[in-house]
Parts: structure tokens; C-alpha cells; sequence
């Protein structure tokens, strides 16, 4: 049974304890807005929030960075260990938030990050129960990229979700109408496998088969998740805060010299060949 509320109590709470954890980005849908498609193909009805828990009215998203200098040395066993932080720092944090809903009387259940198993999984079936990035762009965090990403104003793509699903009854907040990609293409040039096309999305939707085929491959040797659309993505200002408007950085070896031989002496580890 849905919580009808007639105050701002939950989004308090969620704020007061998304500033305690040190949570800077989250965003709030209703249930209903995943009904409405904002491009085709939409998500598949088994795949919407009250499907996979029935008495959701709200779906809260939040968002946690990933650092960009550490993400510049992708692939590598400093990305793949910061990414593994990552996600269990959201999933810590969202089990944390859907039970303090719950003690204060509005049941509440988290999704974990990874709803799908392991990469061999995903050669299978390139999908998992639930998206997160679609659930960040309809909670207003932002739109998404040519790479299928989401795109946020603070980070780029830089950023992974994690979602809440609630049976109070929030406010939402407004969806972001403009889009963040500037469609300059750097991460189709950039993808190692040939994954993308220039077609925005949803027509130029990743070929993931390509992406999670090179996941595996990487993963072998300990250097998993790829990045690189990611990293030269030009969007967001962490690239003012760590002085990296210059995406030429990642191609011109002679005038960044000291950058790339910080990447090149992480990317001999944690490599098993």
C-alpha cells in the first residue's frame, strides 16, 4: 500500500541523510513518469519500477563520481578498483536510505547496482532487471550521451547510479530539457572496438555485445571496465577542477609527457599475459 503524504518529511530525510553520507547528487522521479516515453524504443513494462516492486509511487537516484585522473590511466587496476569502490559504496548507500524510509514508515527497497550476474552473463544477454542510467535522466540528473551514457553538468558521464525504490509519495524533480552532449564525437573516435555510431540516442545505441566482449577480455587481466568513452568525454566541470578542458591530453603524448608516464607505469600492473 502507497504512503499518501502531505508533507515534505521523506525528501528531508533523504536530503539530510544524502548530506550525512556525503551524497551530492540525487534526483526524485514519481512511479508515473516511467510510463511516459521520452524517446523510442521505451523501457519494456517488466522492466518499470512498479513491476519489479509493485508498491513504488517514487524512485529516488543518486550518483557517486569517478574521479577523472584515475580514470584517465583506464583500463587499468587503479580505474577497476576505484569502480569496484564505487559500486559498493551505492549499493551501501542506497540499502542505507531505503531503510531509514522504512523506519520512518515508508517501505522502501534499494536495486543493486549490477542487477545482471557477470560480463560472461552479459555476452548473453547485454541487459540487467533494471536501469539505472534510464532512472538518473527521468529523476532529472541529466540526458543522455552519443556513448549511452548519462551526461550530468558536474561530472559528464563520469558518474554511476544507483536507484531507491519508495512507496512515499514525493514531489519530483523537473527533467533536465537540454542536451548535455555536444555531439563532438570524442567518444566514437575514442572506442577501441568500434562500439558507437553518430546517431544519437536511442538510434545510436551501443553495440554492447562489442563492449562486454571486451569487458571480459579485460577482466582476464584484471583491467576491467573499458572507460575510454568516458574519459574523453569533454562534458563536465570536473575537467575545470582537475585542468583537463584539453582533451588532447589523451593523444598527444609529447606535450603531456608527464601525465602519460603516470598512466603508462599503472597500466603495467595488475596485467596477467
Amino acid at each position: 500500500m502507497s504512503t499518501n503524504i502531505q508533507n515534505n518529511a521523506p525528501r528531508e530525510l533523504i536530503s539530510q541523510e544524502c548530506t550525512r553520507l556525503g551524497i551530492s547528487c540525487f534526483g526524485i522521479s514519481d512511479a508515473d513518469r516511467f510510463k511516459i516515453p521520452l524517446f523510442e524504443p521505451w523501457i519494456p513494462d517488466e522492466f518499470l519500477p512498479r513491476s519489479i516492486y509493485p508498491e513504488t509511487e517514487s524512485v529516488i537516484v543518486i550518483g557517486l563520481p569517478v574521479h577523472l585522473p584515475v580514470l584517465e590511466s583506464a583500463p587499468s587496476i587503479w580505474y577497476r578498483e576505484e569502480y569496484k569502490t564505487i559500486n559498493n559504496l551505492i549499493d551501501s548507500y542506497t540499502w542505507t536510505l531505503a531503510t531509514k524510509l522504512s523506519e520512518a514508515g515508508y517501505p522502501s527497497v534499494s536495486v543493486p547496482r549490477d542487477g545482471y550476474g557477470s560480463i560472461s552473463v552479459l555476452l548473453k544477454n547485454p541487459v540487467s532487471f533494471f536501469s539505472h542510467r534510464h532512472a538518473a535522466v527521468i529523476a532529472g540528473l541529466g540526458t543522455f550521451g552519443r556513448n549511452n551514457m548519462v551526461l550530468t553538468p558536474r561530472w559528464g558521464p563520469r558518474v554511476r547510479f544507483g536507484s531507491v525504490f519508495t512507496s512515499a509519495r514525493i514531489k519530483p524533480d523537473s527533467l533536465m530539457q537540454e542536451s548535455l552532449c555536444i555531439r563532438c564525437n570524442a567518444c566514437i573516435k575514442a572506442c577501441p572496438v568500434n562500439a558507437l555510431t553518430e546517431e544519437d540516442y536511442p538510434d545510436g545505441l551501443t553495440e554492447k555485445g562489442k563492449c562486454a566482449l571486451r569487458s571480459e577480455n579485460l577482466n582476464h587481466r584484471y583491467l576491467s571496465p573499458c572507460g575510454i568513452c568516458i574519459k574523453v568525454c569533454p562534458v563536465g566541470s570536473d575537467r575545470e577542477l582537475y585542468n583537463r578542458k584539453d582533451i588532447r591530453i589523451y593523444k598527444d603524448r609529447e606535450s603531456f609527457l608527464s601525465y602519460h608516464k603516470a598512466w603508462e607505469h599503472v597500466r603495467r600492473y595488475g596485467v596477467d599475459d
